[in-house]
């Protein structure tokens, strides 16, 4: 196999001074005397130490000019810490108190791609307007505002002026089907409901607002329905308002550190979705942490993201702002005239910070793209990636076909922190196939089923501390149990993420899928990711999915599902080069049982590979028992899977 630790890219040492990471060395050295050799030193003492480590990110960043607080980190311990009590943030006033007169606040663009600038002063006001109406129509603090939005200018505001008044922002991108929205939105009984008309995507428009009644009549809790556009229908018992004009002061509630800001969900592929509340101070700080001190974002930047308001990306998107940056927020399909458009809107935007999924750069480099020759990308110093692992070759291609010069950084972490676990660092190279680092202050470890840390091996993704953002709870959970058994009950006082991670001794690290879908033959333990980074080579397949099933006879199966490429046949010389691909580079026992050709691969509407549910089916389960309507895309393939599953044994 090629060499995964091959360099792609180094930082000058220009980049690297002029990094927020080497400033705040710089301030750590001056206010603390503290001296540290680059990223990975700053990492060591940061996860050792989070009580010191935090409260320099709150002095660093001038919170401390906002609000005092008693003590960091009164309760350290998982579950169930706290911290900085006493202390008193809201993430809207946070989100305007970066605001510039020398460049916007946000960029909207569709597929039409005409960029509209939005103002620090236009959206202050706006906010300041929505918040007013909300609080009119008696909307209170600890009140759930519900938005049906895709990723517009509307959105941003609506989470804003949802925080300004204290009240808790959960969201659900107008692609979703209606059940699936129901199946989230009940468990929060809103009392408001913010919609659009539709949404943009593939050259279509969608109109939605049937769609948003439906939501109505699923949704008892709704007094006040918010329109963006469009004519809609009165509703029994629910006063309709159209988008206010902009106009006054905001107003922000005084919330407290661990007071509710927003609910995001879990994907609900395996069941009803876990609603993931978190306060206004975490997120506060953990993304002035994240943003600006690992990813390097400052008020400099145009930062967007290929994404929906469903996705957590999205609220991590808006964390932008946070630093003064400039939000570029598209709504539309990333392929649609073809597969460079994010890169078209990039040049257009002038985006110096793009985040895309993990699938996007495989289509590019399967398709032979070369973005960086069609457009202007001399703007854009950085690639944010995330959503699942890559195969080295569009690491790979990612410098051939965007940008020799680009920050490559590739994060994990999720919807559980609304942040990164691991990610890149200013001072570090990008090495084929690695995340180069745990995130500051994520004390983050491999160990074995017997909680042994593990060094260059694979095993389970934990955190042995407390960080900010960790969920308050879960929706509907009032004694904690779903939420210790969805984190502690493994390791008992230590955070377990569910993925499979193998720490390199110079801290980098690959992560290797999902823990509860891993691969286990003969007690071996493998990683689909390992699978994939091999299939997904071949120019004959678009896509795979690779499931291990116990069965009921004490057997397991482990098959192999492809989709072609156009043109392709799943012949024996094909099948014959995969199985000798995968003996060669991972080992005999990652060869599957069988190869079978598909029409799609299922995944959740965030874009991960549906492994588990899929599993589940394989073994017995209906379809409509393990997904939950709306949730998956390609839901269609699911009784297929249903009726090859009957055929094991």
């Amino acid at each position: 196999m090629t060499d995964s630790a091959e360099v792609l890219w180094r930082p000058t040492a220009e980049q690297v001074a002029g990094s927020p990471l080497a400033d705040f060395l710089r301030w750590l050295a001056a206010s603390r005397g503290l001296g540290f050799g680059g990223y990975l030193e700053l990492w060591g003492w940061s996860a050792e130490h989070p009580a010191e480590f935090w409260g320099a990110v709150w002095e660093y960043y001038g919170l401390d000019r906002v609000s005092s607080y008693e003590e960091v980190l009164p309760r350290r311990e998982m579950p169930g810490a706290r911290w900085f009590s006493g202390a008193r943030l809201n993430f809207a006033e946070r989100c305007l108190a970066g605001a510039r007169t020398d460049r916007p606040a946000l960029i909207g663009v569709d597929e039409r791609g005409e960029p509209v600038e939005t103002s620090w002063e236009r959206l202050r006001v706006e906010v300041a307007a929505v918040s007013a109406l909300l609080r009119a129509e008696g909307v209170r603090p600890g009140d759930h505002v519900a938005a049906y939005l895709p990723n517009v200018r509307e959105a941003v505001v609506g989470v804003l002026a949802t925080a300004a008044v204290g009240a808790v922002w959960t969201a659900c991108s107008p692609d979703f089907g209606i059940a699936s929205v129901l199946a989230r939105f009940r468990q929060v009984e809103p009392v408001a409901l913010l919609a659009g008309e539709g949404y943009v995507y593939g050259g279509k428009r969608f109109d939605r607002r049937e769609h948003a009644a439906e939501l109505l009549d699923g949704l008892p809790s709704v007094r006040l329905l918010l329109t963006v556009s469009g004519e809609w229908p009165d509703r029994p018992g629910v006063v309709t308002r159209t988008w206010p004009e902009p106009g006054g002061e905001p107003e922000f509630a005084d919330t407290a550190f661990d007071d509710p800001l927003w609910v995001l969900w879990s994907s609900g592929t395996t069941g009803l979705p876990k609603g993931i509340v978190q306060g206004h101070g975490g997120i506060v700080v953990e993304l002035l942490k994240s943003l600006g001190l690992c990813a390097g974002i400052t008020g400099d930047d145009r930062f967007g993201f290929v994404t929906s308001t469903s996705w957590m990306v999205w609220n991590y998107l808006v964390g932008g702002l946070l630093h003064g940056a400039t939000v570029v927020l598209y709504d539309g399909s990333p392929t649609h005239p073809d597969v460079d458009q994010a890169w078209r809107v990039a040049a257009l935007t002038g985006t110096t910070v793009l985040g895309v999924g993990a699938g996007y750069l495989v289509a590019g480099e399967k398709s032979g793209a070369e973005p960086g020759t069609r457009f202007d990308l001399s703007r854009l110093r950085s690639v944010l990636q995330t959503g699942s692992t890559m195969p080295p070759s569009a690491w790979r291609w990612v410098y051939r076909g965007v940008s020799a010069d680009v920050w490559l950084q590739s994060i994990c972490g999720g919807t559980d922190v609304c942040s990164a676990l691991a990610g890149a660092a200013a001072d570090l190279p990008v090495h084929t196939g690695r995340i180069p680092a745990p995130a500051l202050g994520v004390a983050l470890a491999s160990w074995s089923p017997d909680g042994v840390p593990l060094v260059g091996e694979q095993g389970e993704l934990v955190v042995t501390e407390p960080l900010p953002s960790m969920p308050l709870r879960f929706v509907d959970d009032p004694g904690g149990e779903r939420y210790r058994a969805g984190y502690f009950d493994v390791f008992p006082g230590v955070w377990r993420h569910g993925d499979w991670v193998t720490v390199h001794a110079d801290g980098s690290l690959v992560v290797s899928g999902r823990s509860d879908s891993t691969l286990n033959r003969m007690g071996v333990r493998m990683g689909s990711a390992d699978i994939y980074a091999v299939v997904e080579r071949f120019p004959e397949i678009a896509d795979s999915l690779v499931i291990g099933a116990e069965l009921p006879d004490g057997g397991y199966a482990m098959p192999l599902f492809v989709v072609l490429t156009g043109g392709a046949e799943l012949d024996d010389d094909l099948r014959a080069r995969l199985r000798a691909a995968i003996r060669t580079e991972l080992s005999p026992r990652h060869v599957p049982d069988d190869i079978v050709a598909v029409a799609a691969v299922p995944r959740t509407l965030t874009g991960k590979k549906l492994e588990v549910p899929v599993k589940r089916i394989l073994q017995g389960a209906p379809p409509e028992q393990v997904t939950s309507p709306g949730a998956v895309t390609n839901a269609e393939t699911l009784p297929w899977f249903a009726e090859y599953g009957t055929r094991l044994g």
